[in-house]
């Protein structure tokens, strides 16, 4: 009995050797799997980064390394398909030129969402990369707008949500330092619009003269700004002050987000 017992036992162990080498290598081949998904990405995303340089290059801007993240699991299904679920881009110190003056955008941050891209494009680099929409978000400096409104002496900043100044403008003979707010609005261009009121100025003589000459001095300083031609045909929606500088937010639709197509 003790016989048969043993010469029973042994199909088992054989069987549970066998569940387990195939469980194991099942194992090994998802992680094999996995592994080769993300060096795709990697792959995908250093030749994406790429290409969004050159971009940059054709409009004449300039940035620190572009990092790009492709989103959406598992990676090569999407490169099989030719459609990505998203791809971010992130831009740090962007410099932009607008009537010969540079205007910094210290970031720039790109959500690209149902990117189409076919195999060859993505490994040879040459072809179209088009999003279907593209949303951006990014800051100017507040230096580099005053630059623009061309007032020795002037600075902006934030001040409880809004655009405020602070300038030294002589009113009769006085040195005085004015300060204020001003009304941000968008035009159909994309040019933002600077309205400022309300300007004040400690130790202002209390003439009508004084007063208009004040007036005078914020029509001068409320002007259109056009700001620098954003990458990806991002048009600005809205600005936003922050005390960092001031938010733009920006977008487009069905856009090639690389220099090959477009």
């Amino acid at each position: 009995m003790a016989h048969d017992d043993t010469y029973e036992e042994r199909p088992r162990r054989r069987g549970r050797k066998v569940l387990i080498t195939l469980v194991v290598l099942l194992l090994v081949l998802g992680g094999l799997i996995v592994v080769a998904d993300r060096v795709a990405v990697g792959v995908a995303e250093r030749a994406i980064a790429d290409q969004v340089r050159q971009e940059i290059a054709k409009q004449g801007a300039q940035s620190s390394p572009p990092k790009v993240e492709v989103g959406g699991v598992p990676f090569l299904t999407q490169v099989l398909d030719g459609r990505y679920e998203r791809i971010s881009i992130a831009l740090r110190d962007v410099q932009g030129s607008v009537r010969g003056d540079a205007v910094a955008l210290p970031k720039l941050d790109v959500d690209a969402r149902n990117v189409r891209a076919s195999l060859d494009t993505i490994r040879s680099g040459q072809g179209d990369v088009v999003a279907e929409t593209v949303d951006g978000t990014g800051t100017i400096s507040y230096d580099s707008l005053a630059k623009l409104l061309d007032r020795p002496g002037l600075t902006l900043g934030e001040q409880n949500g809004r655009l405020a100044v602070t300038a030294p403008v002589d009113i009769l003979g006085q040195r005085l330092t004015v300060t204020g707010t001003a009304d941000i609005t968008v035009g159909k261009e994309g040019q933002v619009a600077l309205k400022f009121n309300d300007l004040n100025a400690d130790g202002l003589p209390n003439l009508p003269l004084a007063r208009t000459l004040l007036s005078n001095y914020a029509r001068s300083i409320s002007i259109d700004v056009p700001l620098p031609e954003l990458p990806f045909q991002l048009a600005v929606r809205e600005v936003r002050p922050l005390p960092e500088g001031l938010a733009v937010t920006a977008d487009a639709r069905n856009v090639p987000i690389n220099s090959a197509a477009g």
